[in-house]
C-alpha cells in the first residue's frame, strides 16, 4: 500500500492497484465549516472526521476519499465563516461521489460524521439510495453514538457545540489551530422531555435546528459556544481519539469480513 491513505494523494495507477488487490473499502469523512465559538476553528467537524478517518484507515489498511468540508448549518449563519449547504443537495453530492468510486470497483463505504445530528439524516437518506441503487455497502459511524460508554475520567458535560468534547478532541488532534484561552463557558439548558445526546437514557433524537434568533442570543452570550468547554482536556481528548479509531477499525473489519465485493442485484439487502 502506499505511504498515503489519501485518494487525492495517489495517483490512478495506484488507486487501481489497490482495488487490483481485492480491496474495495473506503472511508467518507463528511463535516461542516461553521462557527465553533471563539476557540476553534471553522473546520472543527471536518477536522475531527478526517483525523479519525486517517488514524483508522492506516490501522486497518484501507483508503480515504477526500473530505466533503460542508454541512447542514443553517442555525450557525449568525458567525461568520459558516457556509451552510441545502440537505438535498447534500444528498446528490454525496450520492454522486459514491457513485463515482463504485464505478471504479469500490464496494464497502463508511461515511465517518464529523457534525453530529445535523449530517444524520441526510447522511442515511444518502446511504440508502445508493445501497439499493447500486448494492453497494454503506456504513454511518457517528462519533456521538459510537461513545456513549466511554468515560474520560472527567466531568465532561452533555453533548453541546464547541464544548469540552470538541475542545478536548480538537486539542489532541490540532492542538496548533486550538485557542482556548478564547474559550467562554454557555452550561447547557436542561430539558425534561428533550435531549440530543446518546449518552443520555431520554435521548429522544427530535432535534430541530435553532432558528438565527435563537442562536443569536448563543452569540451573543457565549460566541456561539453550548456547554462548558473550559472543562476540555488533552490528554482526556487523546483517549476518546483512540476509542474511537478503535470503534471504526472493528466496523472496517466487520464490512471487509462479509466479502471485499457481494454481488447482489440492485434493491436487495445485503
Amino acid at each position: 500500500m502506499a505511504d498515503s491513505v489519501w485518494l487525492q494523494d495517489l495517483t490512478w495507477p495506484d488507486i487501481k492497484a489497490y482495488i487490483d488487490q481485492g480491496k474495495r473499502t473506503i472511508l467518507l469523512p463528511v463535516g461542516s465549516t461553521e462557527q465553533h465559538g471563539p476557540h476553534l476553528p471553522v473546520g472543527t467537524d471536518t477536522m475531527v472526521a478526517t483525523a479519525l478517518a486517517e488514524a483508522s484507515a492506516r490501522a486497518a489498511g484501507v483508503l480515504a476519499a477526500p473530505p466533503l468540508w460542508f454541512g447542514w448549518s443553517p442555525h450557525h449563519m449568525v458567525l461568520p465563516g459558516t457556509i451552510t449547504i441545502r440537505p438535498e443537495v447534500l444528498v446528490e453530492l454525496a450520492c454522486d461521489v459514491v457513485a463515482s468510486l463504485a464505478e471504479h470497483g469500490f464496494h464497502n463505504f463508511v461515511f465517518i460524521n464529523g457534525h453530529r445530528i445535523v449530517n444524520v439524516t441526510w447522511l442515511q437518506m444518502a446511504a440508502e439510495r445508493v445501497k439499493n441503487k447500486l448494492g453497494v455497502k454503506m456504513v454511518i459511524f457517528d462519533p456521538a453514538h459510537m461513545s456513549k460508554d466511554f468515560e474520560s475520567g472527567l466531568d465532561w458535560g452533555p453533548v453541546g457545540h464547541a464544548e469540552e468534547i470538541e475542545g478536548s478532541h480538537m486539542w489532541y488532534c490540532y492542538p496548533h489551530l486550538v485557542k482556548m484561552e478564547r474559550a467562554k463557558d454557555n452550561p447547557h439548558h436542561i430539558h425534561k422531555l428533550y435531549n440530543i445526546d446518546p449518552r443520555h437514557g431520554g435521548d429522544t433524537l427530535c432535534y430541530v435546528p435553532s432558528s438565527q434568533a435563537e442562536m443569536q442570543k448563543v452569540a451573543e452570550k457565549a460566541g456561539g459556544t453550548v456547554g462548558n468547554p473550559s472543562r476540555s482536556d488533552r490528554d482526556a481528548g487523546g483517549r476518546y481519539h483512540k476509542h474511537l479509531v478503535d470503534r471504526l477499525v472493528v466496523v472496517i473489519e466487520e464490512l471487509r469480513a462479509g466479502g471485499e465485493r457481494v454481488d447482489i442485484k440492485p434493491g436487495e439487502d445485503n
